[in-house]
């Protein structure tokens, strides 16, 4: 048998894929561990988002001498009295305007049918093409309105999963702010005593980049919001908190997220009129200069250091196996693998040199 280096290569990769297609054939013994997996993989995630929000807070509190878990249980009550002031304030509006959103959804569908059928422009294409577009929409309604009850369904479910995660997401970002700062000694503990440096290195680069995008991310959408949701509501549009929110919720998503977040926008200002039609998209693009001149460069600034290209084909690749929640998480999860891959790197190089000396 063959014993050149490249050879043992081609062996070791027959190892593994023979040892993944017999995974493969097992997988109810992975089960349990997924059904876990998937009960605390949001939590967790969520957890650690506020972790980084909240830990330069606490570190605050520290410095100036008051214990962490009176600090720690402080600002828990500032959040508290935060959640509790949106939900005060903001929730009736966004309630409102939801009702009205879909006491007016038939309405609605008729307005589109017709704004659409008065386009003459559009209407010799959709002619040429064959494609009936009142016909379309009508279906589509019907469609809406047909699902219903699976709508409600998914709805009970949301709720639930929230009640799961309020009852267990405070647990795990106490104990993370509590001994989030001995994480990395313990897992240095697993590395010889040559790469702590390297690792602690490692460890301390994923920290920070992972602080300044979520950090930086989340303050960004927040302004954003506030300046889409001020001009919306300057020009007069209808549903402007939940057009806000929406814009801001998805602009967490790098590039394409405030272009998705926008999509609701553009079908309420067409079906009011194409003058505000035009005025939304002012006011869109006046907020997007202000984030992309000013807002992230001073916020964000360019700790990540990924090529816009490379968040692009990375989103468009994530997105289209796991959804909106993989878009969330694709440019950290990157960053951080970014880090270790170099780390990694440059411990073999260094280990090379070492070995010919």
């Amino acid at each position: 048998m063959p014993q050149g280096k490249y050879f043992r290569y081609g062996y070791g990769a027959i190892v593994v894929l023979l040892i993944l297609y017999l995974l493969t054939k097992v997988t109810y013994l992975f089960h349990p561990f997924v059904v876990i997996f998937r009960t605390l993989f949001l939590p967790f995630v969520i957890a650690g988002v506020f972790y980084y929000l909240l830990r330069p807070l606490v570190h605050f509190l520290v410095r100036n001498r008051i214990n962490r878990t009176v600090s720690i249980l402080s600002v828990f009550l500032i959040l508290f009295g935060l959640i509790t002031f949106i939900v005060v304030a903001i929730v009736p509006v966004i309630q409102n305007q939801l009702n009205n959103l879909i006491e007016n959804l038939p309405r609605t569908v008729q307005l589109v049918k017709d704004r659409v059928s008065h386009i003459s422009w559009l209407s010799s294409i959709l002619n040429t093409n064959q494609v009936d577009i009142p016909a379309k929409i009508s279906e589509y309604a019907n469609s809406i309105i047909s699902n219903t009850g699976n709508a409600f369904n998914a709805i009970l479910g949301f709720v639930s999963q929230i009640v799961v995660l309020l009852s267990t997401v405070p647990f795990i970002l106490y104990y993370l702010l509590k001994g989030g700062e001995k994480v990395p000694r313990f897992i240095l503990r697993f590395l010889p005593a040559e790469q702590h440096d390297e690792g602690l290195q490692t460890l301390r680069e994923m920290d920070s980049a992972l602080s300044a995008y979520i950090q930086g991310k989340i303050l960004v959408s927040l302004i954003l919001g506030l300046l889409i949701y001020v001009g919306y509501s300057i020009i007069g549009l209808e549903y402007s908190l939940i057009l806000a929110l929406t814009a801001a919720a998805l602009n967490i998503i790098p590039f394409v997220g405030l272009f998705i977040g926008i999509i609701p926008s553009v079908v309420v200002a067409f079906i009011h009129s194409p003058g505000m039609l035009i005025k939304m998209v002012i006011v869109v693009v006046i907020v997007q200069q202000i984030e992309a001149n000013f807002l992230s460069p001073q916020i964000m600034g360019k700790k990540l250091d990924v090529h816009p290209l490379t968040i692009i084909l990375l989103l468009i690749t994530v997105g289209s196996f796991g959804g909106l929640l993989a878009m969330f998480l694709a440019i950290p999860a990157y960053v951080i693998l970014k880090i270790i891959s170099s780390h990694l790197y440059r411990f073999y190089i260094i280990r090379k040199l070492r070995n010919n000396k």
